[in-house]
C-alpha cells in the first residue's frame, strides 16, 4: 500500500470532516423530528427539545393511531403512490424505448415537442378544466392519472437504452425473427432494471410528497392524502385556537393550546412515519440508483 504524502492527508482529512458536516446537516432533520415526537409538547413550544427527548412522551404516536382519519390519508398516500408511480412507468419507459430509434421518423420533431413541455405548461387554470372536463374531480383518478410524462425522466431513460444496450443486439434479435414487442419485452426491459428502479424512485417521491395537487382537484377528506390529512389538523387547531382567543374564555384558551401544541408534536410523528415507507424503500434499490443515472446521464 501506497504511503499518502503530506498534502494527500491533509486533502483526506478536510474531505473526510466536509463529508461527515453534510452528512449531519442532512440527518440531524430527520433525527430531531424522532427526538421531538417523543418529547412533552410544552417542552418543544419552549425550544429545549435539541439532542434528547425532553419529557418523554409517547402521546403523538397514541393519538396518531387513534385517529382514524391519519390512517384513512395514509392508505390514499399508498394506494395513489403505487399506482401512479406503476400508471408512470408504463407511459414513460415504452415511450424512452421508442425515441431510443434513431431510425424513427421525425425523432428530433418528438424530442423537441417534449422539451419545450420542460418549460412551458398550460398553467393551473387551464390544467384544473381540463381535469374537471373528464370528470376526475374529488376521485382518486385525479392524482393517479393526473402527472403522466416527467419529460426529464424520459429523456433520461432514452440516454439510458442509447448508451446501455448496443444496437447489435437488437440486430442478432431481428435476424432471429424477432419483432418490436419482442426486443422490448425480452431484451430492453430486463436490461432496464436499473433505469426503472431510479424512474421509480423519483415518480414514487414525488407521488408521495406531493400535496398541491391534492388540494386543488379534492374536496372529499376520505380522499385526503397524508399530507394533506396533516395540513388539515394543523389548520383547525389554529383556527380553533383563534376562536378560544376571540371568546375571551381563559379554560378554553388552554385547551386550544394544549391541542395545538399536541398538534406540533403530531406533527413531528406522522412526518417520521410517513417518511418511514421511502426510508425503508431505499436501501433496496439503491445499489441500482447511481448506476442508472450516471448511465443514462450520458450523452451520447
Amino acid at each position: 500500500m501506497m504511503q499518502q504524502s503530506r498534502v494527500d492527508r491533509v486533502f483526506t482529512f478536510f474531505n473526510t470532516a466536509i463529508i461527515l458536516f453534510i452528512t449531519l446537516l442532512i440527518t440531524y432533520p430527520l433525527y430531531y423530528t424522532v427526538v421531538a415526537s417523543l418529547s412533552d409538547p410544552d417542552a418543544i413550544a419552549l425550544g429545549r427539545v435539541t439532542l434528547f427527548p425532553v419529557g418523554f412522551s409517547t402521546a403523538a404516536y397514541s393519538n396518531v393511531i387513534q385517529n382514524s382519519i391519519i390512517w384513512t390519508g395514509y392508505r390514499n398516500s399508498i394506494l395513489y403512490t403505487f399506482f401512479g408511480t406503476l400508471y408512470n412507468l408504463v407511459l414513460t419507459i415504452p415511450c424512452a424505448y421508442v425515441m431510443s430509434k434513431k431510425y424513427l421518423p421525425l425523432r428530433k420533431t418528438f424530442t423537441w415537442f417534449f422539451f419545450i413541455t420542460m418549460y412551458f405548461s398550460g398553467g393551473l387554470i387551464p390544467t384544473f378544466i381540463f381535469i374537471r372536463s373528464l370528470g376526475f374531480i374529488n376521485t382518486p383518478w385525479a392524482l393517479i392519472l393526473g402527472p403522466g410524462v416527467s419529460c426529464y425522466n424520459m429523456i433520461v431513460t432514452r440516454q439510458f437504452f442509447i448508451n446501455t444496450i448496443p444496437d447489435e443486439m437488437y440486430e442478432a434479435a431481428e435476424i432471429d425473427g424477432a419483432n418490436h414487442f419482442q426486443m422490448f419485452f425480452r431484451i430492453a426491459l430486463p436490461l432496464a432494471a436499473p433505469i426503472i428502479a431510479v424512474m421509480a424512485l423519483f415518480y414514487g417521491v414525488n407521488h408521495w410528497n406531493s400535496f398541491f395537487s391534492a388540494m386543488i382537484y379534492i374536496t372529499d377528506r376520505r380522499l385526503f392524502p397524508l399530507q394533506l390529512v396533516l395540513r388539515s389538523i394543523l389548520i383547525m387547531n389554529e383556527q380553533v385556537l383563534m376562536d378560544a382567543i376571540e371568546t375571551g374564555d381563559d379554560v378554553l384558551i388552554n385547551i386550544a393550546m394544549a391541542r395545538a401544541r399536541m398538534a406540533q408534536v403530531m406533527k413531528y410523528s406522522l412526518i417520521f412515519i410517513s417518511s418511514a415507507p421511502l426510508l425503508m424503500a431505499y436501501p433496496f434499490i439503491q445499489r441500482y440508483f447511481v448506476r442508472g443515472v450516471m448511465i443514462g446521464s450520458i450523452k451520447g
